[in-house]
């Protein structure tokens, strides 16, 4: 099996884990992004992950699993690396407009790159520190990226009223979620199931109060 076939393989089964049912092209722009990443991971050390096919589990597939639950016009993923979640929710999601925050030189670089090569006309790169991004967003993602309370105080007024902040967290710490600053308050805490991933995943959508 070729390996780009390895990699398609791998993913429709993590969709039909997830009940996600993706068109074709899309499919394959999610493939043509983990070769991306993995062409500029070698040289550019965006990631841990170095194998594609384990990308398109803990990098593709965790970022879809939490599809269902974006939501509104605009969405601002902060910290966002190598564009994690935030590329694949804009390949699934093109009626959305997303803004990728990063402040890392090289990583907004790739990103640049990613959205000119595969096209994401959805999708702007903001190079610098979350403190400093323009404007209000109906929705906001954040992938292991600080703790809530760090997160909330750098970065909570980028939410809109009525919007919603997604963090995407591994196992869930009580002192952590203790700490929510006030002004905010948690709706809702699921365990996501991410197929072939190991270890605990969580996402905490959090309001404003």
């Amino acid at each position: 099996m070729a390996e780009r076939d390895r990699l398609l393989h791998r993913l429709d089964e993590g969709l039909a884990a997830l009940g996600l049912d993706l068109p074709d092209s899309v499919r394959g722009r999610l493939i043509d992004y983990v070769e991306l990443l993995a062409r500029w991971n070698s040289a550019y050390n965006l990631t841990a992950v170095r194998d594609p096919g384990e990308m398109v589990a803990r990098h593709l597939l965790d970022s879809l699993a939490i599809a269902a639950h974006v939501s509104g016009a605009s969405l601002a993923d902060l910290g966002t690396g190598a564009g994690l979640p935030g590329i694949p929710l804009a390949l699934l999601q093109p009626e959305r407009q997303f803004t990728l925050v990063d402040s890392n030189g090289k990583k907004a670089r790739f990103l640049r790159e990613a959205v000119r090569s595969l096209k994401l006309a959805n999708v702007r790169v903001f190079e610098g520190r979350v403190q400093d991004v323009p404007g209000q967003f109906d929705c906001i993602t954040a992938r292991a990226f600080a703790t809530l309370a760090d997160m909330l105080n750098w970065a909570g007024g980028l939410l809109a009223d009525g919007g919603s902040w997604l963090a995407m967290k591994g196992k869930l710490q009580d002192e952590e979620i203790a700490a929510l600053p006030a002004g905010f308050r948690i709706e809702q805490t699921l365990a996501l199931a991410v197929p072939r991933t190991v270890g605990e995943r969580h996402l905490i959508v959090i309001r404003k109060a």
